[in-house]
């Protein structure tokens, strides 16, 4: 099975690029834009100078279990820069939203609590929540993540958006905000 219908059989609708978008990104911009794939997962990543974010982690069914996320983890930690991801939140009616977040946790990874990510899906029309995980070497301030977040949706989320979609994504501000507020919130919770 080719590695995009691998990702887009995993991957809520409103998650996905499109197949174009991502070969794009990774002819146009092979210098920050990379896939790491094998026969038990698909591995979708940016490299920047400063940070490293994960775009896509896909591990088959048939090899969960076996370390091998933990391995591609081990792999990018390796670089010794911070690691952010996009998860949607925990959807108790589908078990693999909690396992995912569980995955993260046990790899290190911790909420960025003062990040709000909400973007209307192209593909569905919905505001799309997701929640901004991070794992840093050297606990890299939620700023600088959220920095790193801004860079990777102007430079990947939106990467000729208008060509592949027939419209653009929103303005990175009307998506993506830091709040001191919202880290008093989720700690109630």
């Amino acid at each position: 099975m080719h590695w995009y219908e691998k990702l887009n059989q995993y991957f809520p609708i409103e998650e996905m690029k499109s197949k174009e978008h991502m070969e794009t990104l990774l002819m146009e911009r092979p210098e920050i834009y990379h896939k790491d794939e094998g026969p038990g997962h698909v591995l979708m990543y940016v490299e920047t100078d400063d940070f490293v974010f994960i775009d896509y982690l896909f591990v088959s069914k048939d090899t969960r279990g076996q370390g091998l996320g933990h391995k591609l983890i081990e792999k990018l930690k390796e670089k010794g820069k911070p690691i952010i991801l996009e998860v949607e939140p925990v959807n108790y009616d589908d078990t693999d939203t909690e396992k995912r977040l569980r995955f993260y946790k046990r790899e290190g990874f911790e909420h960025a609590r003062t990040i709000g990510y909400r973007r209307r899906s192209l593909a569905t029309k919905q505001i799309n929540e997701m929640e901004i995980l991070y794992w840093a070497p050297d606990h890299a301030p939620e700023e600088l993540v959220y920095e790193a977040m801004k860079k990777t949706y102007n430079m990947i989320h939106t990467y000729k958006d208008k060509k592949f979609y027939g419209e653009s994504y929103q303005p990175v501000d009307e998506v993506l905000t830091l709040e001191e507020k919202r880290n008093d919130l989720l700690q109630d919770i």
